[in-house]
């Protein structure tokens, strides 16, 4: 079951440092160029993985094809994909023990979800957490923490 309620979002919101936002865009218009900003504004480091783009800097970030070409872990991957192309993804972050799967609005694999939660990842589904963040309260993240 995936952890979308308020007190379970805001304990992840608040130890998640680096985020793989897949799908991220460099069109300024989009709503993962927005809430990448958004996000690194308050203080998350976002890593953009995008194929298309792979190469190229999105916000000052190196663009990745996908996660498992990411240079660092991260704690979080979070997926502004078509429901239909998630699964691979799913895959990859469960093979990398990536310790969070957020799927934005709009985003539903109940079957990833379960693959995803039954091999220990923490699951957030159908939210965004640009829009979690100033519902919950939860402050900027201060640098060097």
């Amino acid at each position: 079951m995936p952890s979308n309620q308020p007190d379970q979002m805001r304990a992840i919101l608040e130890r998640v440092r680096t985020i793989a936002l897949v799908g991220a865009s460099e069109k300024t218009h989009r709503p993962s160029y927005e809430v990448m900003e958004y996000m690194q504004n308050q203080g998350y480091r976002v890593i953009p993985v995008n194929p298309r783009l792979a190469g190229q800097k999105v916000l000052g970030e190196t663009v990745y094809p996908d996660i498992l070409s990411l240079p660092e872990p991260v704690d979080m991957v979070e997926l502004f994909l078509a429901p239909e192309r998630t699964d691979a993804v799913i895959d990859q972050a469960i093979e990398l023990k990536v310790p969070v799967l957020w799927l934005q609005i709009g985003v539903i694999n109940e079957s990833g979800a379960a693959r995803a939660e039954a091999a220990g990842l923490t699951v957030v589904m159908d939210r965004c957490p640009k829009q979690e963040i100033p519902r919950q309260g939860i402050p900027a993240i201060k640098a060097g923490h």
